[in-house]
């Protein structure tokens, strides 16, 4: 494969932002920010056999997703996406179809959010495929939707539904199956192709004061980011937090609870805000038609993220999640 034609067919066919002055083809590409923005930059590295198998997903599938874990990070910094870089490095193993199939899933997604590849980096390696995609998007200056920005009685909230995409992985790896193949599907789906949440993060970035992260690494491990980040405690409630109907169907048969609380990679966002504000929201989203749910609330008067069982009673839960320095 001859690394410069690769790079050619790369190219984008049309550029969604005005403000781009150079893109693929110059040693750098140059972009002017818009006015009042604050610029948001966010990087995210899968590796195969650590984050994605090859023999269960296309490439495609492959591509949209590395895009979409960065999305989702845009996402909860209240951003729009604008840009995107791509490092990827190739074995020998794959070759130059599947390679742009992964560029058509980035681009996919790209198209939807309108972004422009601005350009990125192709090296050869004789260990496994590794891809890094560093998105760039912009926010009003005065938007921040930070961990830190919890406060004593905040309402704690998240969007969608939790649980899926943990389920989804199960049914790849065999270790779950439903007679129901649509609602089998349905969660592989969620698991190979999440919905990066940016309306929602726009809607509360509208928001006088929120704190906000997007669950990547499972819904405790996110809620102790922010309990840690603002020094207060949360309490959820176990009969509150949202599941899909395909979920619920799971549920008659299989205990659900460490894919909701610990699975992660349903790139929902989960944040806080005031109760005040939590009106404003709500009645934003239902307006939107888009799924916010209130889970729990934020209290100074112990530092730990607890769980409201459905029997009442109430258990601590452990930072738990994907931790890639663990062994």
């Amino acid at each position: 494969m001859d690394e410069f034609d690769f790079i050619n067919k790369l190219k984008p066919k049309q550029l969604f932002q005005k403000h781009v002055k150079v893109g693929i083809g110059d040693d750098a590409a140059v972009y002017e920010p818009s006015a009042n923005t604050n610029q948001v930059v966010c990087v995210d590295t899968m590796v195969e056999g650590v984050h994605f198998l090859k023999s269960l997903s296309t490439p495609t599938e492959i591509g949209y997703k590395a895009l979409a874990v960065n999305l989702s990070d845009i996402a909860a910094m209240g951003a729009i996406p604008r840009y995107y870089l791509v490092s990827i490095s190739i074995p020998s193993g794959w070759g130059e179809e599947e390679l742009l199939g992964i560029f058509k899933g980035m681009e996919e997604l790209a198209e939807a959010y309108q972004l422009d590849l601005l350009g990125g980096d192709t090296v050869s390696t004789h260990d496994k495929l590794v891809i890094t995609v560093t998105v760039i998007g912009e926010a009003e200056s005065h938007v921040e939707t930070l961990r830190k920005h919890a406060r004593d009685g905040d309402i704690v909230f998240v969007t969608g539904t939790i649980g899926d995409s943990a389920a989804g992985l199960a049914v790849l790896l065999n270790q779950l199956t439903l007679e129901n193949k649509s609602f089998q599907n349905y969660l592989v789906h969620r698991h190979k192709r999440p919905t990066p949440q940016i309306q929602a993060g726009r809607l509360i970035s509208t928001l006088h004061r929120a704190s906000l992260n997007d669950i990547s690494d499972g819904l405790a491990s996110e809620l102790h980011e922010i309990a840690e980040a603002s020094q207060v405690g949360v309490m959820i409630n176990e009969i509150d937090l949202p599941i899909s109907e395909e979920l619920l169907f799971v549920k008659k048969t299989n205990d659900i609870n460490n894919w909701i609380l610990f699975g992660g990679e349903d790139f929902e966002l989960v944040g806080t805000t005031s109760q005040e504000s939590w009106i404003e929201l709500k009645r934003a989203f239902d307006l939107k038609g888009i799924k916010i749910t209130k889970i729990g609330v934020v209290s100074t008067k112990h530092s730990d993220v607890l769980l409201k069982r459905e029997n009442g009673r109430i258990m601590k839960l452990e930072k738990s999640g994907y931790n890639h320095f663990k062994r």
